[in-house]
């Protein structure tokens, strides 16, 4: 029980700081001039509602005890991450010049947080799938 309350703690702490961090912690590019946005404006916004739902899943993963839903909750958090960072490299990704906040600040620590999330709940899918 006490490793579920870690495994909860950090996991909904991690999605709490992909959904959050570019806004307050690492402050990536805000809305541009004339209605124009820059692309890591949309890579945010994604990515305040994938670290939303990152964190519910941990905070789930303390309610359910029993490891076959431990198992299915950890596999949705580690598939969840992986969305993240598809989105934070691949699918909208940041800023085209290399000098912008979100390339110097915002991505690195957004890819940091996000292969956390993958390595650990892949660690607890291991664990929970030997149980």
């Amino acid at each position: 029980m006490k490793r579920t309350i870690i495994f909860c703690a950090l996991v909904a702490v991690s999605g709490l700081l992909i959904a959050f961090g570019p806004y307050f912690i690492f402050k990536a590019c805000s809305a541009g001039c004339c209605s124009e946005y820059p692309t890591c404006y949309w890579m945010t916004g994604t990515l305040r509602g994938i670290g939303i739902i990152i964190a519910g899943l941990g905070i789930f993963s303390v309610l359910y005890n029993d490891p076959k839903t431990q198992l299915g909750i950890s596999i949705a958090i580690c598939l969840t991450g992986i969305i993240a960072l598809l989105v934070t490299h691949v699918i909208i990704g940041g800023c085209a010049l290399k000098n912008m906040n979100c390339r110097l600040v915002a991505i690195p620590a957004l890819t940091v947080i996000e292969i956390f999330v993958i390595i650990y709940s892949g660690l607890n899918i291991f664990i929970f799938r030997k149980k």
